[in-house]
């Protein structure tokens, strides 16, 4: 008992930055206090006691703002950040090391008895305001966005938006890696701050399928400029005449970095004659 105490005070410690010390961990978290009250409750209602197990859960609910029903079952280092509006529902089934934020509802959509509840696998973590809502299991490891409402089965690994829930990254991996393609994190970068790319103002972190989409576009098309550059190079190691005629000046932003202009054949990283407009190669 005390060494499980012991593993919910220590998950506080290593999922908020702000918690400073035992003493204030336990006398102002409410979502440990939260927590206790549910251990204790959920061994009342294991012994039958239910209505006293109810009757301590609603003064829990009254003094954390967080309602945790006591026939739910939690596992090991459950972390409530926040806490305030949290709702668990009865056959509710939480594995261990999951994060729950604000305004959570595990819930059901039917009346029926039974399961009815969400099951949260292992390493899972629930943003804010997130509502996940039926008999369903939500896979270790996955991450459920802010406000997101869920209504089915969520694959381990995935990352979960929007409403209705729809899932934006897997854990699988793409169908192309960096290495593949040799892709330079800095020259994609300078890439995407010449084009105007800046993934809709968030990090690579950030699941977003169109902003992966235009990733995967640049990192093709530095492939090409890459072998493209290797052409010119080939082209005039066969005729040192290629394309030495004088060639009006350019702009080089307008086109790309200092040095993506061949030098040997005056030809673009994609191919094109400068002084063709229209861009035929």
């Amino acid at each position: 008992m005390f060494r499980q105490i012991r593993d919910d005070i220590n998950s506080v410690f290593a999922r908020d930055p702000a918690a400073r010390n035992w003493f204030e961990v336990l006398t102002t978290y409410p979502g440990l206090h939260a927590l206790l009250f549910h251990r204790a409750n959920h061994w009342l209602w294991n012994k039958g006691l239910k209505w006293l197990a109810r009757w301590l859960s609603t003064w829990a609910r009254w003094f954390t703002g967080i309602e945790i029903h006591p026939g739910a079952k939690i596992g090991q280092r459950f972390f409530i950040d926040h806490g305030m509006g949290i709702v668990i529902g009865e056959t509710a089934q939480i594995g261990d090391d999951v994060t729950l934020y604000h305004g959570v509802t595990l819930g059901g959509t039917s009346w029926n008895k039974g399961k009815r509840h969400p099951t949260l696998e292992n390493n899972v973590i629930v943003g804010a305001g997130a509502k996940i809502l039926g008999p369903f299991t939500v896979g270790e490891g996955a991450k459920v966005g802010s406000n997101a409402v869920v209504t089915k089965e969520v694959p381990a690994g995935a990352t979960v938006v929007g409403i209705p829930g729809r899932i934006v990254l897997r854990s699988q991996p793409d169908n192309y890696t960096d290495e593949e393609f040799d892709v330079d994190p800095e020259r994609r970068a300078a890439a995407q701050k010449r084009f105007g790319f800046d993934a809709y103002g968030i990090s690579q972190e950030m699941p977003d399928p169109v902003a992966k989409s235009i990733r995967g576009l640049l990192d093709h098309m530095h492939a090409q400029d890459q072998r493209m550059g290797e052409i010119c190079r080939a082209l005039h190691r066969l005729d040192s005449s290629f394309r030495e005629e004088d060639m009006p000046e350019l702009n080089e932003e307008d086109l790309a970095e200092d040095g993506d202009i061949c030098a040997i054949c005056g030809l673009d990283e994609i191919g094109r004659r400068p002084d063709k407009a229209s861009g035929d190669k």
